[in-house]
């Protein structure tokens, strides 16, 4: 027994020794090994980004020009730029796009989605990039006392518009109870659906809201506060090679600045999570 534990002391001594001295890449299997860090050169791979192109101001068509445009295409190309990678963008319904993702149908889904415990069972999250809370917005021209606040809010008989299956939908069930909720299958629906009168709010990630102001100007104010000390993040299948890179390159756009000059162009805001 003494001399079989001697022998494996020793072979583990030239094991260690060996390890230290040989190059990272030479001893993957060996945990002393010193890490390589994350891969921040792709090589030129094409990375398939997922939008939905009805989310502004993340993505979205501009009426003007045509073009789809918004904080994930800057954010998405400014990622590639730094990793060197190809952004091949990829207009994606939002209707299971969780499935789509754990099925690797796409490389990353931007689309300003909320780090959500469920969803972390089937997908993998990238460091969060934002912190934000949801909000009700109403018409601009809003005058019913029943909005001027939560409470009133919530003993009124209001009907609150939202998206199916997010977590706004969520929220507002909690909020108001499922009967007086209307949910739709895009992100822009429930705001045409407010426009048209057809329900009398919209419950809307703060940024989103934002972005809907600025798209269209003296439609639409924020009523009141539903939640806060929420997250954005980035989503990627199960184990996805792209995760640590994308952090990387993430860490790299706060450093330079470039993140805050993208979100400042869309969300009129600082993006640090902090």
């Amino acid at each position: 027994m003494k001399k079989l534990t001697l022998f494996t002391l020793v072979i583990s001594s030239i094991l260690l020794a060996s390890c230290a001295t040989a190059p990272a890449a030479e001893c993957p299997e060996c945990p002393e090994c010193p890490s390589a860090g994350p891969q921040t050169d792709l090589g030129g791979r094409e990375v398939r980004m997922a939008v939905e192109n009805a989310y502004p101001p993340f993505n979205f068509i501009d009426a003007e020009t045509n073009e789809a445009v918004g904080w994930d295409y800057d954010v998405g190309r400014r990622i590639c730029e730094i990793l060197n990678c190809t952004p091949i963008f990829v207009e994606t319904a939002w209707e299971g796009v969780f499935e789509a993702m754990s099925a690797g149908e796409n490389d990353v889904l931007f689309d300003g989605v909320t780090i959500y415990l469920s969803r972390s069972l089937k997908i993998d999250y990238s460091d969060p990039y934002i912190e934000y809370g949801q909000v009700i917005v109403v018409r601009a021209d809003e005058d019913r006392p029943e909005l001027v606040d939560e409470d009133s809010f919530v003993d009124s008989d209001l009907i609150l518009g939202t998206q199916l299956g997010t977590t706004n939908e969520i929220t507002g069930i909690k909020l108001v109870g499922e009967d007086r909720i209307v949910s739709y299958d895009t992100f822009d629906m429930p705001m045409v659906a407010l426009s048209a009168g057809e329900v009398d709010s919209v419950i809307i990630d703060e940024v989103a809201a934002i972005g809907f102001m600025g798209e269209f100007p003296g439609k639409y104010k924020i009523a009141f506060s539903a939640t806060s000390g929420e997250y954005l993040a980035l989503v990627f299948p199960p184990l996805s090679d792209l995760v640590v890179p994308f952090n990387w390159a993430l860490e790299k756009m706060f450093a330079d600045g470039s993140m805050n000059d993208i979100c400042y162009k869309w969300l009129f805001r600082a993006c640090s999570p902090q």
